[in-house]
Parts: structure tokens; C-alpha cells; sequence
């Protein structure tokens, strides 16, 4: 495209790949169970501040993006780069070089706002150079929200980048010369490492011990490599235009800090699309009720026998149980328009990550409808977890 360069999306680890792994079990297409879902806390959160265009999914609409493990990033530049509007200014420094993130930092929704690493992980950031890459491109990491600046390097081939060597959330500064850039709206979650823990514990917070999966026949059952270290100075973290990371942390150790979440980037891209998919038919979805999301291995166990599965697919990240909630009463909207809220608006949903699934077969998975049960309304449960199942 003239001359504008983009560079290749995040490289895959092949560790990585394996931490949002899968364990094929007898029961696996199984749902997580209903009963329990009375003991989920549900949070309210501000409905977006504005709607959003959405591309149709069956016959049209924004075209899919290769992405990789890495979670993607989001606001203005995001979405003016997707829709060829110029980006909103950065803060920059005089003679702040022409360079922007390119359409594949944003997902295949368009809607995700941050990426996710190893500490010291190789990362072939997705920049897009408005003419030719200086020959003294460098980058440094911006931790947030403290605002640190680290030392800058020099930007590798392919605009490599290494990761910080401390977990935490960073932004991103490119450079050439005196002159730099931040890249705005877009975060790297560098996560603390799963082997870190010790015992049943991870930093003082209890995750418990995962289901074994020796002998799995595909990896998406093995335990997450790493989990995103959630503080209260963080927890508002937006991974994506319509979810923050406080919202699928697992429910009990509310005074525990820091928390510790796994979150596949593929669930949030699967939700995204979901939403922007109910749109395109013409069904308001400006906020969706994340009901439950991660749940620590040891905090599934403990509503075995309230229908929870053992290998429930919220212990791996890429789980979440959801409504649609515009008024914010915690409760399903009529969304088929019959004037009640029941299973046929869930239905509703179900149609959208149908045709969601058929438009990118990678973001499959679960996806079950359950009841009201006198305490919460109905909800569906969805999941990314590599193979069709319906409950």
C-alpha cells in the first residue's frame, strides 16, 4: 500500500501456545453446569460511551485478520486505522516519527485493545511506517499506569521488540533520533509465570491445583503458562472496547491483592464479534454482563456438585458466562422483542456465535443456554475451545 510497510503480527511461542492449552476428556462437550451460577458475584460496569459501526459476519462485513496468541489493542488509532481515517495525534516529541499500529494489533473483531507476552518473550510489534523505517528506529516500554519510561533500544528486523522482564502493563514508545512517539490505546500485558507459583499459591493468591492432563490428545486442556497480575491500580485495564480485566476475575479473595487472571485473547476477540455480529441484525448490544469468567481451579472445585465440570474451560481463560444488559438491571434483555426476557433471547445469542464460528472456524467452541433460576436471569455460556459443543 504505497509506501506504508507493515510489519508481521506478534510471533507465536510455541509455550505460549500451549498455555491457553486444551485436555480432551470424556465428557468435555459437556457444559459448565447452571446451578451454581447463584454463587457467581455479578458487577455492573458503565455501558461504552458511544456505539460503534459493526460489520455484518455471514456475507461481508470487516475482513479476518491473522492473529496470533497475543491479545490485540484499541481505541482511536485502532479504529481509524481499521477504517482508514488518520489517527488521532500521539503524544510525541519533536520530529516524532510517521508510524502507527497496523489493523492486525486490533484482532480479527477490530476491538481489542492490548497484546499479552512472556517476560523477555520476542515481539514483532505490527507497526505500520508512513515511508521508510529510519534507520535509527527504537522503542522503549511505558509501565502504566505509572507512567515509567525504560531504557530505549534499537527496533530489530521485522520491528522486533523484546518484552519487559517484570509482569505488569506497559504502552509503547517508538523513536527515531530525539524524536518519539506513544502509541496510544494500545497495552503489552506481560504476564507472571504460571511456574512461579508455589504450591497452591501464586504471590499470596490461591489458585489450587490444576486437573492433570497427562496423555491429552490436544494441548488446550494443559495449564495456562502465565496469568495476567491483576492491583487495584490496574484492574480498569481495558483488553478490548467493551471488557476491562476486573471482570473476569474469579470470584472469592476480594481482599487479596495481587490477583492473578488467565484471559485467551480468542475469547475476548469470540465476544467481541458476538456483539458486533447482534448489531449488524439490528439488536442493541452496547453492554454485555460478564456473569463468571477465570475461576482458579481451586474455586471450580468447590461447585463440583453444583453442576460445574471438572475440566470446566473457565479455568483456562477462554470461558465466559454473559447476558446482554443495556438498562444495567442485571438482567437479560428482551432481545427478540416478544416483550419477555427468557432462554429465547439466549437464543438470540446463540444464533450470533453460530454464524461468528462460521465466519472464523479458529475462534470455535462451547456454547449452552441456561434458565433463570431465581436469582440470576438467563445467560449463555461461551467458550473458544477449539472444537464445536452445544449444550
Amino acid at each position: 500500500m504505497g509506501q506504508t510497510r507493515r510489519s508481521r503480527g506478534i510471533a507465536v511461542s510455541l509455550t505460549i501456545l500451549l498455555g491457553f492449552g486444551a485436555f480432551a476428556v470424556r465428557h468435555a462437550s459437556r457444559g459448565d453446569g447452571a446451578a451454581e451460577a447463584a454463587r457467581e458475584g455479578v458487577e455492573a460496569r458503565p455501558a461504552p460511551s458511544a456505539p460503534r459501526a459493526a460489520p455484518a459476519i455471514d456475507g461481508g462485513g470487516a475482513a479476518s485478520v491473522p492473529v496470533s496468541r497475543a491479545t490485540r489493542a484499541l481505541p482511536g488509532a485502532g479504529a481509524a486505522a481499521l477504517e482508514g481515517i488518520p489517527a488521532p495525534a500521539s503524544p510525541q516529541r519533536v520530529g516524532a516519527p510517521a508510524v502507527r499500529l497496523g489493523p492486525e494489533a486490533f484482532g480479527r473483531s477490530g476491538a481489542l485493545r492490548t497484546w499479552q507476552a512472556m517476560p523477555g518473550e520476542r515481539v514483532e510489534l505490527p507497526l505500520e511506517w508512513m515511508g521508510a523505517r529510519p534507520a535509527e528506529a527504537w522503542y522503549r516500554w511505558v509501565s502504566w499506569p505509572a507512567s515509567e519510561r525504560g531504557e530505549p533500544a534499537p527496533l530489530g528486523e521485522e520491528d522486533a521488540a523484546v518484552a519487559p522482564s517484570k509482569p505488569g502493563v506497559y504502552g509503547l514508545e517508538i523513536g527515531d533520533g530525539d524524536g518519539s512517539r506513544v502509541l496510544e490505546g494500545w497495552r503489552l500485558v506481560v504476564w507472571m509465570p504460571r511456574e512461579r507459583k508455589k504450591g497452591a499459591y501464586l504471590r499470596g493468591y490461591r489458585i489450587g491445583w490444576y486437573p492433570d492432563a497427562d496423555g491429552a490428545p490436544t494441548e488446550r486442556y494443559a495449564p495456562p503458562a502465565g496469568f495476567i497480575e491483576v492491583t487495584p491500580e490496574n484492574q480498569e485495564l481495558r483488553l478490548s472496547t467493551h471488557f476491562k480485566v476486573r471482570e473476569f476475575l474469579t470470584k472469592d479473595q476480594r481482599s487479596v491483592w495481587p490477583k492473578y487472571v488467565a484471559i485467551d485473547p480468542r475469547l475476548l476477540d469470540k465476544l467481541e464479534l458476538v456483539i458486533q455480529d447482534l448489531e449488524a441484525r439490528g439488536i442493541r448490544a452496547d453492554h454485555l454482563v460478564v456473569m463468571s469468567g477465570f475461576r482458579t481451579p481451586q474455586y471450580n472445585r468447590k461447585g463440583l456438585n453444583l453442576g460445574r465440570a471438572v475440566y470446566s474451560r473457565h479455568q483456562y481463560g477462554d470461558a465466559a458466562d454473559v447476558w446482554v444488559d443495556n438498562d444495567l438491571d442485571w438482567y437479560m434483555d428482551d432481545l427478540n422483542g416478544d416483550g419477555r426476557r427468557n432462554t429465547a433471547d439466549a437464543r438470540v445469542m446463540l444464533e450470533s456465535v453460530r454464524r461468528v464460528e462460521a465466519r472464523y472456524p479458529e475462534l470455535v467452541g462451547g456454547a449452552g443456554i441456561y434458565r433463570d433460576n431465581g436469582v440470576h436471569g438467563p445467560f449463555i455460556h461461551i467458550d473458544a475451545r477449539g472444537y464445536r459443543a452445544r449444550w
